[in-house]
């Protein structure tokens, strides 16, 4: 046999076709990938993370440890009370009182302007004449800051303020309530404020939800008699339902924390009439430096506000996903 045939066979079994990656080096890659994938992950949230640890989670600890103490903000911690400060917060009527207020505005809130921001959405959402313009117009409170929201009202109300001169020019010449000054039209006159304050973002927030309710129901509805009232009632206002709960949450969240607008109309007076839970806190935690109590006070605060949150989640807001994730 020549030599060249002998060789043949082993050139043809080395030329023989590539052998296929295995299992492992497949594996190898995917575990790569999704490490890349991890990577780049963390490389977006770390400074979010950083960011929250460093202005939500830290203070929430230091306050949390600073309320079993009877601490002026200075000096060692080394006067440890336990939960003296939580019951003397718990007993002090001023700081029920404070409790209940929020609680009032929250109740107000949900009954008062959410009607309202429903039924002025609802004229909005038809073709009328300079629609852009009313609702930019109705949104511009909002966009204002409270401390110049709250400055420019406490120029407007003093006695013989220009809201008096206003109401003497529409015919009203017996003496006008002290709008700040009375308690027993303080707490109103503040409820005024934050109504016209945030009443326009209630309003965007439900013409925004209208957005997503089909046309063609509420023509199907009218093609089969409907009256609008009952088209709103059956359709839209259910449709709309994420949408309000959404709203009611953060309206709930924000009269719990209310703070710049009360300090600055009224500083929690006259006579604690308007007193809410973040003042209160300020004013015992700062002003009268008794940082452990008013630690304390933003404790209770921030567990009624987490508790409030825990229950939307786990009772609403899942619910609305799910309805989604159905619909969808």
């Amino acid at each position: 046999m020549p030599l060249s045939t002998m060789n043949a066979g082993p050139a043809v079994s080395a030329a023989g076709p590539a052998p296929t990656p295995t299992r492992s080096s497949a594996t190898a890659r995917r575990r790569s990938q999704r490490s890349g994938g991890a990577l780049l992950i963390w490389a977006f949230a770390l400074p979010a993370l950083v960011v929250y640890t460093t202005f939500v989670l830290v203070p929430v600890a230091l306050a949390a440890v600073y309320s079993f103490f009877n601490w002026n903000g200075l000096g060692a911690l080394d006067r440890f009370i336990g939960v003296d400060n939580y019951a003397r917060a718990l007993q002090d009527p001023i700081f029920l009182g404070a409790m209940g207020n929020n609680f009032a505005i929250v109740g107000l809130s949900l009954a008062v302007q959410g009607p309202l921001a429903i039924g002025i959405a609802l004229l909005l959402n038809r073709n009328l004449r300079g629609r852009a313009l009313i609702r930019t117009l109705i949104f511009v409170p909002y966009v204002l800051s409270e401390v110049v929201a709250g400055l420019a009202f406490r120029l407007m109300l003093p006695p013989g303020g220009p809201v008096d001169s206003a109401l003497t020019s529409l015919g009203w010449s017996g003496e006008k309530p002290l709008w700040l000054a009375d308690p027993s039209v303080a707490f109103w006159t503040l409820f005024a404020v934050i109504t016209w304050k945030y009443l326009g973002f209630a309003i965007i927030l439900m013409l925004a939800g209208l957005q997503g309710v089909p046309e063609e129901l509420s023509e199907a509805a009218s093609i089969d008699g409907a009256t609008w009232w009952q088209t709103q009632r059956y359709i839209t206002l259910p449709l709309l339902g994420p949408t309000i709960r959404i709203w009611a949450f953060l309206s709930v969240i924000g009269s719990l924390q209310l703070f710049d607008m009360v300090w600055i109309l009224t500083g929690g007076g006259p006579l604690n009439a308007t007193e809410t839970m973040a003042t209160y806190m300020v004013e015992y935690g700062n002003g009268r430096s008794q940082v452990g109590y008013g630690s304390a006070v933003a404790v209770i605060l921030f567990v009624v506000s987490l508790v409030i949150a825990l229950v939307y989640q786990r009772f609403v807001l899942r619910r609305d996903l799910r309805g989604a994730i159905t619909r969808g």
